[in-house]
């Protein structure tokens, strides 16, 4: 591992590393803010996982989150959305190949062979951020559309694991908008059965820990009605009684001037759930 960017940052440090992964098989780039209070004690981590075309750089140099993460006292760790390197598969559309992971396993070919995601996200990186920087095991999860997608489906599928999960502006049923049939379609292929594994609203029709989501939508978002219908996970949550906040904001759109302007209240949110 190999730390390619320092900056100093509301008095703690923003790094970028780079790493070679044996689960997705190319070398990877994350990135991680460091507080202030990580000299003094071991912090939890929030993960956030980003959108499509995105990279580990959007969320760090857009967001402002490192203001507030100082002041709760959690690091942020922010990944790639996808496999990089020359030999890794790719297509000439923005939403399918590189930048474009879906945070899954994929098991078609060619994409089989390195878009693995969902096991990097869940399993490689926390350890490695776990064995090789002053943090604790306790994680949250969040992220924006697509990665809003994976932050959700992550925490659902993975019980105990996470102390809490948010999403700006997520794709949530992704087996019913375009996004999500095109991926799944090469990432999995034509049984819709394997696509409910990656679903957030059927995966939460059988949830078996009612962990709380948070969400935040702009209503002037021009992918709100085709690409994220959040009305779908509305109406399985209220059907089933599972926990969930929505909350729709006027005038917002799907820009990380959105982000930017609602990621404190997420941030206190993961901070409060993972220091009880």
């Amino acid at each position: 591992m190999k730390r390619i960017e320092h900056h100093a940052c509301f008095g703690g440090w923003q790094n970028v590393y780079q790493h070679e992964s044996n689960v997705l098989g190319c070398q990877m780039r994350f990135s991680v803010f460091f507080p202030p209070q990580i000299s003094e004690r071991r912090l939890p981590v929030l993960y956030w996982l980003s959108g499509l075309t995105c990279t580990e750089q959007n969320f760090i140099t857009k967001s402002g989150a490192q203001r507030y993460a100082a002041e709760q006292g959690i690091v942020i760790v922010a990944p790639d959305t996808s496999p990089r390197g020359d030999d890794v598969a790719d297509d000439p559309a923005y939403d399918l190949g590189k930048g474009a992971g879906f945070y899954l396993n994929a098991s078609k070919s060619p994409w089989a062979l390195h878009y693995r995601m969902y096991d990097y996200v869940v399993s490689e990186l926390p350890c490695l951020i776990e064995t090789h920087f002053g943090v604790t095991d306790r994680r949250a999860v969040s992220g924006h559309s697509m990665g809003g997608h994976g932050a959700i489906v992550i925490a659902l599928k993975n019980p105990g694991r996470y102390c809490s999960v948010s999403a700006f502006s997520p794709i949530v049923a992704p087996g019913q908008v375009p996004w999500g049939i095109k991926a799944f379609s090469a990432y999995l292929g034509e049984d819709r059965s394997a696509w409910k594994e990656y679903d957030t609203v059927e995966l939460i029709k059988n949830a078996k820990e009612p962990l709380p989501i948070l969400i935040d939508q702009g209503l002037n978002d021009d992918f709100l009605t085709e690409q994220l219908r959040p009305q779908l996970l509305q109406d399985i949550c209220a059907e089933i009684g599972y926990p969930v906040t929505i909350n729709l904001r006027p005038e917002y759109d799907h820009s990380y001037y959105f982000i930017a302007s609602f990621i404190e209240s997420h941030i206190s949110y993961h901070a409060k759930a993972m220091q009880k």
